[in-house]
């Protein structure tokens, strides 16, 4: 298994799912409210606002919640928020990206620094992993979607790069700089998708071992505890007998 949605899925399994609503809507608020800020407060004019509402819909996030988050970006007393991205390596010498919105770099660069000391891994400085992934747009949708021939032409009729297709649904990557009109075409043809992103999509991955993806796992689900922490993606690719193990710890 590659990437880290699968160690989401567990993670979900294992934590409450109260505890881990309210910090799903959290980021996706403060993802909200800086798009809003960045940008015009009117999605049709804000591409990223429009995918960050699309994102909280997916979530099933309440209509007030993502308005309260809008007005937040245009009160004169709301937070100014940073982007920053922090790069190292995890267990098993896994390259990770890590990307944050936070109003104290300070605060976010120490908890993140402490949680990569804390499960084996070390930061490194900006680019020092960086090359290593590319700069990519991904729209997932659920298996219900239609078939994976039927996703994979209106893919292709969408000018996205390539689909992977299981039993949990469709994954669309497209050039980063053609998301928002490959997500509109998609929605034309398929309906709504569960989530529109920009993410970090590795170049080559690097096979962990059980005893480094059960570190590794505790890394990543640290760093997505964190309420500054929008994104952790790793280029670990961990076998299927060993996530069965680990699904069932």
């Amino acid at each position: 298994m590659a990437g880290h949605s699968q160690f989401k899925n567990i993670m979900h399994k294992k934590g409450a799912a109260d505890a881990r609503r309210s910090r799903v809507f959290s980021k996706l608020a403060r993802e909200v409210t800086v798009a809003a800020k960045l940008g015009s407060p009117d999605p049709t004019m804000n591409p990223r606002l429009r995918l960050a509402i699309q994102n909280a819909r997916a979530e099933n996030m309440p209509k007030d919640n993502i308005e309260r988050a809008i007005k937040k970006a245009q009160g004169a007393d709301g937070e100014n928020y940073d982007e920053v991205r922090y790069e190292g390596y995890g267990p098993g010498g896994v390259a990770m990206m890590v990307e944050a919105l936070t109003d104290n770099r300070n605060r976010t660069a120490s908890a993140v620094r402490s949680a990569f000391s804390k499960y084996g891994g070390a930061l490194g400085e900006t680019g020092s992993v960086g090359f290593m992934f590319d700069r990519v747009g991904e729209i997932t949708y659920p298996a219900e979607a239609g078939s994976a021939d039927a996703v994979l032409e209106a893919a292709i009729n969408a000018g996205a790069d390539d689909v992977a297709s299981d039993e949990d649904g469709h994954v669309v990557t497209c050039a980063f700089e053609d998301l928002g009109e490959v997500a509109r075409q998609l929605e034309a043809a398929l309906g709504p998708a569960q989530s529109v992103r920009p993410v970090w999509k590795p170049k080559t991955m690097t096979p962990v071992d059980e005893e480094a993806a059960t570190t590794l796992l505790k890394l990543v689900s640290a760093l997505e505890d964190d309420d500054d922490v929008q994104t952790v993606t790793g280029n670990y690719e961990v076998s299927d007998e060993v996530m069965r193990k680990l699904s069932a710890a």
